[in-house]
């Protein structure tokens, strides 16, 4: 007896398409057994009205359907009368090839690599070390390009304009320094206000502001401060945490978020600096912060296919529309990881309550980061494991293991399909995402990997750490 168990009536079955963020599409539908993914993937093109098609994955439950409904009922033991409640993802329409070997491994820092960013267009790289020089590397020909020298004190962090003009630098003296990418020269004289070390920063979206002029600096002196590059001054100043701020980013809606050893997230505004609103429920320090637009706010205007911008009205234009088209109907989505070993799902522009309480870790949370399409999260832990969470309703979806030591910190492929993590292991790892499992094991620095970047473009990997050195990793 076949799938379809002979009867007309039990041949087919109801189903209901349903987005990601659980808005219906269309009534339900009577679907025959012989319909898979492909079937499905022409429906949901069909009722989205779609002039190119897209293509779509699809998930009852957090089981991905990748064969045929009557194959899939009779695996799951499931019954015609119930509605087939189907998801719909939407999947990234080129496809990035997981790194598998180390292309190059690039000495020139004297002390430990502590942080490593690709530009927004991905063909740029910069680090900052130990050694108290951020450094600029030639992708094509993966030598040095510029060493930077200003700060007297280890580079702790550092962040690309998302228009790609500029690079700041902060470090543990509490210096923040502007540096010009296409020359390596610093702009201005290092921008002092800070009392203690620079945690983190981030700038304001390009869709925004064209040219990127501001950018926002967290520090262990509690506050957070906003910077204007074109007068090189401190224009607010945020006060408020009773404690360090650990890590602080400007969200797309324009609001700035920060999360602060005293426990606290908090929300504020960017004309005046008020505080919005307080976001309470971590019982210890906030790591760690992510935002669901994050990729397309760190891209701005630049995405896979590589277009090139003549002036900075058209920059905002584009990114703009990259933004609204990633963020939907759906409010922006903040994620906070904590020592508490939770995290949590807010929507701070909806409510103060957290949207979801995510429990699993054993140890500290030090990192969480949303793929680029926002659909799944992944947390980063001292308890050796990385996470993978749905990114909309916060749900747990898999755990990854292999890691023999910390895992310090993650980073997406532009297509949501792969994840990165760096380990006190002295590894990195890349695992599949669909298929939940470990795609490729990259080992190769002598000691512990502090920082990862997946390139924007999805083409390089880059790891930092303590054994000086950088690496790229291609495929």
């Amino acid at each position: 007896m076949d799938a379809a168990g002979g009867n007309g009536s039990s041949s087919s079955v109801m189903c209901q398409l349903v987005s990601a963020e659980g808005e219906q599409l269309g009534a339900a539908l009577y679907l025959p057994h012989n319909v898979g993914p492909p079937q499905l993937q022409d429906i949901v093109n069909q009722l989205l009205h779609n002039e190119d098609k897209l293509p779509y994955a699809f998930y009852v439950g957090d089981e991905e359907l990748s064969v045929q409904l009557g194959a899939f009922m009779q695996r799951n033991n499931a019954t015609a009368e119930v509605t087939l409640r189907i998801v719909y993802q939407p999947q990234a329409v080129f496809r990035i090839r997981p790194v598998n070997r180390c292309s190059a491994t690039i000495a020139g820092h004297t002390e430990a690599v502590l942080a490593v960013s690709f530009s927004p267009d991905g063909r740029c790289l910069a680090s900052g070390s130990g050694d108290t020089t951020v450094r600029f590397w030639d992708l094509s020909t993966q030598t040095p390009l510029y060493t930077c020298k200003g700060h007297k004190n280890w580079v702790l962090c550092i962040a690309w304009s998302p228009d790609g003009k500029h690079l700041v630098s902060g470090s543990k003296s509490g210096e923040l320094i502007l540096w010009d990418p296409k020359t390596g020269n610093q702009l201005g004289t290092p921008l002092t206000g800070h009392r203690k070390w620079i945690t983190a920063v981030s700038w304001e979206p390009v869709h925004l502001q064209s040219p990127s002029r501001r950018f926002v600096s967290a520090s262990k002196d509690g506050d957070a401060r906003i910077w204007d590059i074109t007068t090189k001054k401190c224009v607010i100043s945020l006060s408020g945490h009773t404690n360090a701020v650990t890590c602080v980013k400007w969200g797309g809606d324009g609001l700035i978020y920060t999360g602060s050893e005293d426990c606290l997230i908090k929300v504020w505004e960017t004309t005046q600096g008020k505080l919005v609103k307080t976001l309470q429920g971590h019982g210890h320090w906030v790591n760690s912060l992510a935002l669901s637009t994050e990729y397309v706010l760190r891209t701005g205007a630049y995405d896979h296919t590589g277009k090139t911008f003549s002036s900075p009205e058209e920059m905002k234009e584009a990114a703009l529309a990259r933004y609204e088209k990633m963020r939907g109907n759906a409010p922006e989505r903040l994620v906070s990881g904590s020592d508490d070993f939770t995290m949590f799902l807010w929507e701070p522009t909806i409510s103060k309550q957290p949207k979801a309480r995510m429990t699993g870790h054993q140890k500290v949370v030090n990192h969480v980061y949303f793929s680029p399409d926002g659909q799944w999260l992944a947390s980063a832990s001292f308890d050796k494991s990385v996470k993978l969470w749905n990114g909309i309703t916060g749900k747990f979806v898999a755990a990854f293991r292999g890691h023999v030591a910390d895992v310090y910190q993650i980073s997406w492929s532009a297509d949501s399909r792969l994840l990165l993590s760096g380990s006190k292991d002295s590894t990195l790892k890349v695992w599949d995402i669909r298929a939940r499992k470990l795609k490729q094991d990259l080992p190769g620095h002598a000691d512990e990997v502090y920082a990862v970047d997946w390139s924007p473009d999805g083409e390089k990997v880059v790891s930092g750490g303590k054994d000086r050195v950088l690496k790229l990793w291609m495929n």
